[in-house]
């Protein structure tokens, strides 16, 4: 049964959400749809991949991190600290209240879908934590102790007489305080190995073990608690997920979530037909993500591709304007230099083109892959070319392949050690950076097709790309276009990826 909204803020707004940051330590109890759980966990993660875009991009902490992610917290109607004041009255409002249902539910959801394996569970963790960081950093002190308090976390603070005994000591081994400082802000005693961060890098007093810590530093004892409450609660999800899995309704959209893409839908072509095939090969060297310019040299070199990599790289080309007639051509063309001969293909391949099309079978309009999915999937095996070269590639092949491609020494190693940090998207983001001769992109990279639209957008001055030789039409002044009964509108392209690519793949498994 749905609470209605009356009992909802009255009765348990204050007791529920009494504060604009939580510990997650109880999960929600009331019924919500399934169109909000899913808006839900899709505003959580377009929050979580701008934590950790700006984590990368800026310090951690200074103005500017701090200021865009202010915003996108405020964008995306989560709470936040100019809401947490003396008016408890706003609580009483829908819109404070929502606004702390939806940080809390959306949080359980994406538990849910990140829990499933040891990559996603890590990569939530550091997310939710740089988040977490960020919140509680910027309360105003008397709402931290209220926070502390709040979650039983009751760090004992010293006396006035034992701060004056040992304020020469507090001074010297606490960089950030002075005299003045010591006197004006509490000093929390903390056994030692809950502080182990900050004794590391001593930056506080220890004794008889005991660690002294500053206010303003609490936020680390807060944010190891906060680590270990969650990593234990992602390991008892990942075991009652068979449970959770077994509701046909939930299923799909916990496995799309967990490599979800939550930007520009690809699968509506712009410029269908505006990329000619001579185009392709000047393309790949300028504007192809490294993923697609891998598989299209290896399809020049081998003359064929296997599933996978048909998959990967046919939706891109789709996305980037490709007609079906074109990539008929295209695939045809490449694959009878090879062992197979026209029939065969036409047999055993045109179909599944026309497919991933939407002109067989169920006629769903097939997306490109986003950077999540091609991360996330089945990494390739022997014989195989698709996946992400930052994720699936040896890091010593990786750097030969750049150097092949000149990128520069400086920034292959600025490239590395994205990828040794397990910042895939951010190290292809570098990729474009560097090849494009440009400090900053200007965008977050999540999609390949993204890349190749920002790459013209950059090389032609923000022009369409504009086809520079179209192929001849047959002879007898023949349209090469598909009949009509092809060129019937696509299905909605707003459908989930996850569910418009399941039923491709499982079509076509050959080699």
């Amino acid at each position: 049964m749905q609470f209605s909204r009356k009992r909802k803020v009255f009765s348990s707004a204050q007791v529920e959400y009494g504060h604009c940051l939580q510990l997650y330590g109880q999960p929600p109890l009331e019924n919500i749809t399934l169109a909000e759980f899913e808006t839900f966990a899709v505003e959580r993660l377009k929050l979580l991949k701008t934590v950790e875009n700006l984590g990368v991009s800026f310090v951690k902490g200074s103005e500017d991190y701090q200021k865009k992610l202010s915003s996108e917290i405020t964008n995306l109607n989560f709470p936040y600290k100019t809401e947490a004041n003396d008016d408890r009255k706003q609580l009483t409002g829908p819109t404070e209240y929502e606004k702390r249902r939806k940080d809390h539910i959306s949080h359980f959801i994406l538990r849910l879908a990140y829990c499933q394996t040891e990559d996603l569970r890590r990569w939530f963790i550091q997310q939710e934590m740089d988040l977490f960081r960020h919140r509680f950093s910027d309360l105003p002190p008397k709402y931290k102790t209220e926070f502390l308090h709040r979650n039983d976390l009751q760090y004992d603070t010293i006396s006035p007489d034992e701060k004056e005994g040992l304020m020469e000591k507090l001074v010297s081994s606490t960089y950030t305080v002075s005299g003045a400082t010591v006197k004006e802000q509490d000093f929390y005693k903390v056994p030692f190995q809950d502080a182990l961060d900050l004794v590391r890098l001593r930056k506080v007093f220890l004794r008889q073990g005991y660690a002294y810590i500053p206010h303003q530093d609490i936020v680390t004892i807060v944010l190891n608690d906060f680590r270990t409450r969650l990593s234990k609660a992602l390991a008892l999800t990942a075991r009652s997920l068979p449970v959770v899995q077994s509701d046909e309704r939930l299923q799909p959209l916990l496995s799309h979530l967990s490599h979800a893409y939550v930007g520009q839908d690809y699968s509506i072509q712009k410029n269908i037909g505006k990329v000619s095939l001579e185009q392709i090969d000047p393309l790949s060297a300028k504007s192809f993500p490294l993923c697609m310019r891998q598989l299209h040299r290896a399809l020049r070199e081998q003359h064929h591709l296997r599933h996978g990599g048909r998959m990967q790289y046919g939706l891109f080309l789709k996305g980037i304007g490709l007609t079906l007639d074109q990539a008929l051509q295209f695939w045809r063309a490449e694959f009878v230099k090879g062992k197979v001969d026209a029939d065969k293909f036409d047999k055993a391949y045109a179909y599944s083109i026309r497919h991933m099309f939407g002109k067989e079978g169920k006629r769903t309009d097939y997306t490109p892959y986003s950077c999540m999915k091609v991360i996330l999937s089945n990494p390739p095996s022997q014989g195989d070319y698709q996946g992400c070269p930052f994720r699936h590639s040896d890091p010593e092949l990786l750097k030969q392949k750049l150097q092949s491609y000149k990128v520069s020494q400086a920034g292959i190693l600025q490239i590395l050690e994205l990828v040794k940090g397990m910042h895939y998207q951010l190290a292809c983001q570098k990729y474009f950076e560097l090849t494009h001769n440009i400090e900053d992109a200007g965008f977050s990279l999540n999609h390949p097709n993204q890349y190749f639209a920002e790459s013209q957008r950059l090389l032609t001055g923000g022009k369409e790309v504009k086809r520079e030789a179209d192929a001849p039409p047959p002879r007898g002044g023949q349209s090469v276009r598909a009949p009509d009964a092809l060129q019937d509108k696509p299905a909605n392209p707003k459908q989930a990826s996850a569910e418009i690519t399941e039923d491709l793949d499982s079509l076509f498994q050959d080699d």
